[in-house]
């Protein structure tokens, strides 16, 4: 038992200190991609993702959105409430069936498009994906095992590369209301 309070008491190692600088680097770059896209074009990179959908769907449900994107529909729902306010969307319900409410980009939501810049994702995805398969998994792997070592495994979370818990419109962390 001595031996594992020792253990404990010796400082972190350079390569722990290297990991940590890393995982910073990350969430840094993250955080700054995304106070950019809320500065350029007003809107957070979910806010931006579901805007592209409903656009390329032409006329959709908050559902298929939130399944398109791998939402959840309640954020979705709110996100799109958030978006009519501004103009970006329009919804209405389904002539076919009342029950369904539809979304439509807006012309204003087009234009937004046409400025906006290419997501965060979008770059890493072509990045990542012109790794070799071996080295996709190995970095799966080791991303896996930090959320275990972070005990984050229960943390959700969309395929998304966004600051976490931001307001929908600064981009500024979430206050309590």
């Amino acid at each position: 038992m001595a031996n594992d309070n020792h253990a404990r008491q010796v400082p972190p190692s350079i390569i722990t200190n290297q990991v940590l600088i890393a995982i910073r680097k990350i969430i840094q770059s993250i955080a700054i991609n995304s106070r950019s896209l809320v500065k350029r074009v007003g809107l957070t990179g979910p806010q931006l993702m579901i805007l592209q959908e409903v656009a390329h769907a032409g006329e959709v449900s908050a559902g298929e959105v939130a399944k398109a994107i791998s939402l959840s529909q309640g954020t979705v729902t709110g996100i799109l409430e958030r978006m009519e306010k501004r103009e970006l969307v329009t919804r209405q319900r389904s002539d076919s069936d009342r029950r369904r409410v539809l979304v439509q980009a807006t012309e204003t939501g087009k234009l937004l498009l046409e400025t906006a810049p290419p997501l965060m994702q979008e770059a890493f995805v072509e990045r990542f994906s012109s790794l070799h398969d071996w080295e996709q998994t190995m970095i799966l792997s080791s991303l896996q095992r930090l959320v275990a070592i972070m005990d984050a495994n229960t943390i959700s979370a969309a395929p998304i590369l966004a600051a976490g818990a931001l307001d929908e419109f600064t981009g500024k962390p979430e206050t309590k209301k």
